[in-house]
């Protein structure tokens, strides 16, 4: 269970700063994993950006006081501590899964063991949420306004847009690499999205 946190939090801290390379999974930098102030990071991020629609309700707030992570019960209390009383409290939201369902046409999973239940043969969890919380992209046609390489036409709008900025995904048609005469629609690039481009489009601009 704590390699599952520590990988969570890892993957939350690096995926804040940057834009993703597209499926197949891009390998999640391992270094983070023993990375004390990538870690306190990834927990900020979590319970700010995570927490507020996912429960982790396996998962303690004092689990942050292990020494991967380093976080004193004082610095929980007055930083993280937004939905318990107590340190020893588990990770649990105030929405309930009728209203997720309602507001985002499905409940938001619960998060506890969300890198174990990723992990396949494309990669590991890390990798997955690592490569995940990178692809969104802006897709007009969903009802968020965003969609995702790794999962398309997810409900979850993204969530930290705000400290990454905002791409749009690219495709192109190509041959199928398994059938030369089968033309794909095949990701191909991410572009940011400036501000300039932003506000035309909010404002109906040519």
């Amino acid at each position: 269970m704590k390699r599952l946190l520590i990988s969570l939090l890892a993957a939350c801290s690096f995926a804040a700063w940057g834009a993703g390379g597209g499926a197949p999974l891009d390998h999640f930098p391992k270094e983070r994993l023993t990375d004390v102030a990538a870690l306190q990071n990834g927990a900020k991020l979590f319970v700010n950006y995570c927490l507020n629609c996912h429960a982790a309700a396996v998962m303690r707030y004092n689990r942050l006081t292990d020494p991967a992570v380093g976080l004193s019960e004082e610095q929980i209390k007055g930083n993280l501590l937004f939905a318990a009383d107590k340190v020893g409290e588990t990770m649990t939201v105030a929405m309930q899964p009728k209203q997720g369902k309602e507001w985002f046409g499905t409940a938001p999973p619960d998060l506890s063991v969300i890198a174990r239940s990723r992990a396949g043969t494309g990669g590991s969890g890390a990798d997955y949420l690592y490569t995940y919380l990178r692809t969104f992209y802006r897709d007009d046609t969903k009802a968020t306004g965003w969609n995702n390489l790794v999962f398309p036409s997810v409900a979850m709008p993204h969530a930290m847009w705000e400290l990454q900025g905002q791409q749009r995904a690219v495709f192109v048609e190509r041959a199928d690499a398994h059938d030369p005469k089968t033309i794909v629609h095949a990701f191909d690039r991410f572009e940011p999205i400036s501000l300039f481009m932003v506000l035309r489009s909010c404002f109906n601009g040519p």
